[in-house]
């Protein structure tokens, strides 16, 4: 990737993570919920993702975690917590890496650390990592087959990578879509079995994976609802009109049908 389209990237996380990290509470990925009339509040539906994709890591006290596109820090701090790993994230957004290392401070989170990194050309050694998660940041990269082979790179052997993004499951009305994907700078949209495909080319075996896009983007009307019930609130701190153009911002986001749009789980390893 360019400086430039690091810089892009970085500028668009910056634009809308604020706003999303007063919503979401430091966890700017997708939510989970069974159905429609599951009744868990927003913070739970989000942190269901954060242990449902971390869990397939494996994680053991001591190894050392890449977050890959780490976002504002929270769910760095539940891995290091939850398993007794060290964590370091990395993000080309400013904003993000000042937040997440401000969130870790007051938490106390020992053995976790962030710093401004672009995940297409990583400056660690080789074999440097025991595991890598990359949680709804490939989406971004310009070539997911190079970053996957970055990946590979620092993982030690035998070390694993697991990664959640969202995957094309029907294109029949691509209008919808490209919506979607103009308003997310996503270069591509891969199927589940194209990211297979990528995590195979790239070195990987890989060993689970999951299609759960009906609970996550699928649920989309009950997102919108209970951030709806935050709207006054976050108009007061950012300002009615700030509010006004953020949501404008993300109006393609919202325009597949719930069909079209997937969530994948891949977990795989790099032999030993």
């Amino acid at each position: 990737m360019s400086i430039i389209d690091s810089a892009g990237i970085g500028e668009h996380y910056d634009e809308r993570s604020p706003i999303e990290d007063e919503i979401r509470d430091g966890q700017l990925h997708m939510w989970y919920w069974y159905d429609r009339d599951d009744d868990a509040p927003l913070h739970e539906a989000l942190h269901r993702i954060s242990r449902k994709v971390t869990a397939t890591l494996g994680l053991r006290p001591g190894e050392h975690l890449l977050d890959a596109g780490c976002g504002p820090g929270e769910t760095a701090i539940y891995v290091a917590k939850e398993y007794g790993a060290r964590v370091t994230g990395v993000s080309v957004s400013n904003f993000e890496i000042d937040k997440a290392n401000e969130r870790a401070a007051a938490a106390g989170a020992e053995g976790v650390k962030f710093e401004y990194g672009d995940f297409t050309g990583l400056s660690y050694p080789d074999n440097t990592f025991d595991a890598v998660l990359a949680l709804e940041s490939l989406q971004n990269a310009p070539d997911v087959g190079q970053v996957l082979a970055e990946f590979f790179r620092v993982l030690r052997p035998g070390g694993r990578v697991t990664f959640s993004d969202f995957s094309l499951r029907n294109n029949d009305d691509p209008e919808r879509v490209a919506k979607f994907m103009t308003t997310l700078k996503l270069t591509e949209l891969p199927t589940l079995e194209r990211w297979l495909e990528l995590s195979a080319g790239a070195g990987f075996t890989v060993e689970e994976f999951t299609q759960c896009g009906p609970r996550v983007y699928g649920m989309k009307a009950k997102y919108l609802e209970a951030a709806m019930t935050r709207r006054t609130e976050i108009a007061a701190k950012f300002g009615e009109q700030t509010v006004t153009d953020f949501s404008r911002m993300n109006m393609g986001f919202y325009a597949p049908r719930k069909d079209q749009i997937g969530y994948v789980i891949v977990s795989a390893r790099k032999p030993r």
